[in-house]
């Protein structure tokens, strides 16, 4: 990895749910739901004919939120949004009509250098009358800051409180002064007691005084977790805790018992009664009312409805739908249905939002070895766990769907040539021909052309000239009427031959027979004439004749694919003279097709084997030039064309189908998210516009195509957490860790409580086998490695094992996947009990090396007795291990230095040497670290204040200095759980070798994000840091922070500008400038618009 570095996140939209608000935010009259997720607030409007969601506007925010509230001023007809953010900044964010966008009204930082760590407690809260913002600044002091009677912000000032440890506030409703309550705990005898304490504030003196509400003040002892403001007539508070709900108000108060669970949300769902949706740890959805009589409360009732997600913010939308926001899985838009007895209540999902957050691990599964990988990540948390299997590719979205099976071809055809759409979907089995027609009614249905021959195979079909029909069979050619479905002419094959291969376009005709001969037929009004029948030396294996000359109607060439290891050759038309020749290597063309894309015209073969070769195609005299190569699966290929939004592109079926089209002046070849796909053919209707018709092994789908590559998703519920996750590419398996396991865990079972290790298919997914832990025993890493000399492939897992306050103990386990009655199984190999957790493993030359807490062991294979032979080595406080070659390093903790590095070479004995490490400017801290290789000299980090980092082996280290060099610093706003190396497989370009591909890393957050850092050469990162640069001047937004701010290295004790390091996603946002501002920053980086616009786009494949 070189010193320069490009971050970008992948085309995954951010979905982690972690606040959310409804109110009049855009129109007094319509309502909004706002949705916070972690950096970036969505902005929906509530359609009132069916309650659904309309996207209206994305604002991105230069900090991790950490309170969303919606408030109105008094004599404003809007909405106000209040947003604060981790590092104490804030805003209030107000609706432009006229730009139709959101602008900032007032910008404020409450940062003070006595600040408590905020660890997602909420740090700020603004008067629902838009009279005081209040932010919780350290234990004890609170910052106020009024707002004027112009709506800015007056001179702030700080209160003390006597109370202590905060852990949440809040405005009362109803108050003629603002009056804040507070949530916090403090020590009483050795154990935490709960109060809830309310001062009034008056912003003109900037007195305060503990309010007059002796029914707040006294001693909670169930230790609330949420606190939540009832507004009027109530004026009180809702105190959920473990096993009670508390309601306390000026009126009274009132107790209820409910089941011991943690409540995550809670939400006012009836703007006149006083009802409230809350969900639980559990995914439990319930209600509660409040029935009162004015301000006095009479009584808690408490319904339970659902299972949805668990839920992290609850909205109503209004007539029963509630936004159901999760950062634990998919968020829901879910309907809550009472009758009128209230005995069958249920919740109906209207709408799911997926969201893969939290990513504990993943892996990158390229089982075919073709670069085109996928990610399997273990998602979601509690009852949402799941795994999620992620790829890029060119969606398909089915419109309809029939299960047909062993398709052998299939075309589409129209009611009359000049019709815009199609009307036939002919598809042809090995035992005859079945035709679908779209009616009136824009359904399809199966009907006969009685011109047709329905009882054999057809090899090929196309509209005709003079409203005709062609189908071709092996012993005729059909010219059918498109109105009447008549037969009107044909041209029958020699009794002696039959057609193998045919083609044709809207005039011409062109078989292959197996007698060698070449036919050309030209196609007249109601009959077929035999222009040229030539003998060729090799049987003719595929053919084409695609115009892609000025006449849309004929074409002047014909592309001809031979066996012999002739390859394939470019004739003239009609007098078939021999225009060029290419042998493709000795192979056999299974397919060919010209067509022109963005205005080039090009030829390509696919061959048998997957493989794909592309000329460009000179259409005046047939010469073949700049031929490239690719790999688009492992069995043949079959080309065909189709059109979307206006723009010709091509589609390779195959086992790994791909589209192709003209982009950066390049072809570019984009996964299809679709299994093997054995025929496609456009397919494009009024009802289904610009669609596609592909037959799979299964069934036959119609659908619109996506016109650029995006990341797909399918989901395996698991219903619980899985923390690890681990491929083995040699049995071709999923390893999935700390599950629970199902028959110890059955009803009655006294060895209740262990968790197993699952085996997955790494292509169905389906569940293989399960190996069961010991009680108490979790799985804390795992690798797939070979040992020694051993050719076996391994799964090796460090565990733990603790009970009560027993010392911690683990073990190393070495598993394989065995085959029992043709299934494959987990099996034990052999066992290594450890004196502590195992952290990490990692093979090195042969051997295992395991991380414990306070030591690291080297166990070496005896294969002949199957056994782990240990050793140690290191007895400092392991963060991570890394290996490379023929050494490996420990990143420990040492009781000076934050960080060190040892050392060793394992052939007949250890040898450790130590060195320390540059302190690097103590910018990081003896903090929680996480670290990954990208080579034996570089490195890369991140620490749990969300910053990444990188260091390289310092090339000078005999001159002083330490043994790492830290090269480049960058707050990334995302928790990162795992790196890992490579990428998911990003288009293939045309003169983009494999070899040339610039290293990358990719990592998973806590929120759900799929992230990339690329290494770019130094010519590279300079240009594109002068493009941001210029980016951060142009695009200003919402909230007051800068992009230089908000990427700078930050933690607690200090603030570090980010060097060496480019926002992505920032620069991607070139795209979406205006031609004004887009021509600005072309001028300031000396690049033409156009070029500038080419080279962003092509920042995908540098991955």
């Amino acid at each position: 990895m070189t010193l320069w570095n490009y971050v970008a996140t992948t085309g995954y939209k951010r979905a982690n749910v972690t606040h959310s608000c409804a109110g009049n935010f855009t129109d007094p009259i319509e309502r909004n739901l706002i949705v916070a997720k972690c950096s970036l607030i969505e902005i929906y409007l509530i359609l009132d004919e069916d309650l659904q969601l309309q996207h209206m506007i994305d604002v991105p925010i230069h900090g991790r939120i950490l309170t969303l509230e919606l408030f109105r001023r008094h004599g404003e007809a809007r909405d106000l949004l209040f947003v604060a953010t981790e590092r104490y900044t804030f805003c209030v964010l107000q609706w432009d009509a006229e730009t139709s966008d959101v602008i900032t009204r007032v910008t404020g930082d409450a940062w003070h250098p006595e600040r408590s760590p905020t660890h997602n407690i909420k740090v700020g809260t603004v008067d629902p009358d838009g009279r005081l913002i209040v932010f919780h600044i350290s234990n004890g002091t609170l910052k106020v800051f009024p707002f004027t009677n112009a709506g800015q912000l007056g001179e702030p000032f700080n209160i003390r409180v006597i109370q202590g440890h905060i852990l949440d506030i809040k405005f009362l409703h109803g108050c003629g002064k603002p009056t804040v309550v507070m949530l916090y705990k403090t020590m009483f005898i050795k154990n935490w007691r709960f109060e809830v304490h309310a001062i009034t504030v008056d912003s003109v003196t900037k007195i305060f005084c503990v309010a007059g509400r002796g029914w707040l003040t006294q001693d909670l002892h169930v230790g609330p977790h949420l606190m939540i403001t009832v507004p009027e007539p109530l004026c009180g508070v809702l105190l959920f805790c473990k096993k009670v709900i508390c309601y306390r108000g000026p009126g009274g108060q009132q107790t209820i018992t409910k089941e011991p669970t943690t409540i995550s949300a809670c939400g006012r769902v009836d703007l006149i009664r006083a009802r409230y949706v809350y969900g639980d740890h559990n995914g439990n959805l319930l209600t509660l009312d409040i029935a009162h009589e004015g301000k006095k409360p009479t009584g808690l009732k408490i319904v339970r409805l659902d299972k949805t997600s668990v839920a992290s913010s609850i909205s109503y939308i209004g007539a029963s739908v509630v936004f159901v926001g999760s950062s634990y899985g998919d968020s829901q838009l879910v309907k809550i249905n009472i009758p009128a007895d209230e005995i069958v209540p249920r919740v109906e999902v209207l709408k799911i939002f997926e969201n893969l957050g939290p990513i504990a691990d993943f892996c990158v599964v390229d089982s075919e070895r073709q670069g085109q990988c996928q990610l399997v990540t273990c998602s979601g948390a509690y009852k949402d766990g799941s795994l999620r299997i992620l790829s890029y590719g060119i969606g398909i979205n089915e419109q309809a769907s029939r299960v047909l099976q062993v398709v052998t071809g299939m075309w589409s055809l129209r009611s009359s040539t000049d019709d815009p759409y199609s009307t036939f979907l002919v598809v042809s089995f090995i035992s005859g021909t079945r035709i679908w027609e779209m009616n009136l009614e824009n359904d399809l249905k199966e009907c006969q052309i009685q011109g047709f021959s329905s009882d054999v195979e057809t090899l090929f079909c196309h509209d005709a000239i003079h409203d005709q029909l062609v189908q071709v069979t092996s012993n005729a050619v059909r010219l059918v009427s498109s109105t009447t479905r008549e037969l009107c002419g044909s041209w029958v094959v020699p009794a002696d031959c039959s057609i193998i291969v045919a083609t044709a376009n809207v005039s011409q005709v062109l078989l292959a027979t197996r007698g060698l001969s070449l036919i050309y037929l030209k196609i007249g009004d109601g009959v077929l004439t035999e222009v040229v029948n030539i003998q060729l030396e090799c049987d003719i294996s595929c053919l084409d004749i695609n115009p892609i000359g000025n006449n849309s109607h004929y074409s002047d060439l014909a592309a001809v694919g031979m066996w012999g290891g002739i390859g394939v050759r470019i004739y003239s038309l009609p007098d078939f003279i021999v225009l060029t020749t290419d042998d493709l290597g000795q192979a056999i063309p299974r397919s060919v097709l010209m067509c022109s894309l963005d205005g080039v015209s090009y030829l390509l073969c696919a061959l048998g084997d997957g493989h794909l070769f592309n000329f460009v195609l000179n259409t005046v005299n047939g010469d073949l030039a700049d031929k490239k190569q690719v790999s688009l699966g492992t069995r043949p290929i079959t080309l065909r064309t189709f059109s979307s939004k206006g723009a010709i592109r091509v589609f390779a079926a195959s086992t790994r189908s791909t589209v192709i089209c003209r982009r950066y002046r390049k072809l570019c070849y984009s996964n299809v998210n679709l299994k093997e796909v054995i025929h496609m053919c456009p397919f494009s209707s009024a009802a289904f516009p610009e669609s596609v018709a592909i037959a799979t092994r299964e069934k036959l789908i119609i659908g619109g195509i996506d016109d650029i590559q995006k990341l797909h998703s399918s989901i395996l519920p698991l219903g619980e957490s899985a923390d690890f996750i681990c491929h083995q590419e040699r049995t071709k398996t999923i390893a999935v860790c700390n599950l629970k396991d199902k028959q110890s865990n059955a009803e009655g079972s006294e060895d209740s409580g262990r968790l197993s290790i699952s085996l997955l298919d790494d292509q169905t997914f389906k569940e293989l086998s399960t190996f069961c832990l010991r009680q108490f025993e979790r799985c804390c890493c795992i690798i797939s490695c070979s040992l020694s000399d051993d050719k076996k492939e391994y799964y090796c897992i460090g565990t733990a094992y603790k009970r009560d306050k027993e010392e911690a103990t683990g073990r190393v386990l070495l598993l394989s996947v065995g085959v029992e009655d043709k299934d494959r199984i987990l099996v034990l190999i052999a066992s290594a009990e450890t004196c502590g957790d195992v952290r990490e493993v990692e093979a090195f030359n042969g051997k295992l090396l395991a991380s414990l807490f306070h030591e690291t062991v080297c166990y070496e294979w005896l294969s002949e007795s199957r056994m782990l032979c240990p050793s140690s080595y290191s007895d400092d406080r392991v963060i991570n291990i890394y290996v490379g070659g023929s050494i490996f390093e420990i990143f420990s903790k040492g009781e000076e230095d934050p960080i060190e590095r040892e050392e060793g070479s394992v052939e007949s004995e250890v040898e450790v040497v130590p060195e320390q490490w540059e302190k690097c400017s103590h910018e990081i801290e003896r903090v929680k670290c996480y670290f990954t290789s990208v080579d034996n000299d570089n490195y890369m980090g991140c620490d749990d204040s969300f910053n990444i980092f990188t260091f390289r082996v310092n090339e000078n280290m005999d001159a002083g200095g330490g043994t790492f060099k830290l090269v480049g610093v960058y707050h990334l706003g995302e928790r990162i759980n795992r790196f890992r190396k490579g990428t998911m497989g990003f288009p293939v370009i045309d003169g983009v070798d494999d070899v040339e591909r610039i290293p990358a890393v990719m990592f998973g957050t806590s929120n759900g994000v799929i992230g990339l850092v690329a290494s770019l050469p130094e010519d590279e990162y300079l240009f594109w840091e002068m493009l941001q640069t210029n980016m951060r001047k142009m695009i200003k937004v919402a909230g007051g922070v800068s992009h230089v701010q908000w990427r700078s290295f930050y933690n607690e004790k200090r603030t570090v500008a980010a060097r060496n390091f480019l926002d992505g996603d920032l620069i991607k946002l070139f795209l979406n400038l205006s031609l004004d501002q887009k021509e600005k920053i072309s001028k300031a980086v000396g690049v033409a618009v156009e070029a500038l616009m080419e080279r962003v786009e092509e920042l995908p494949s540098l991955h």
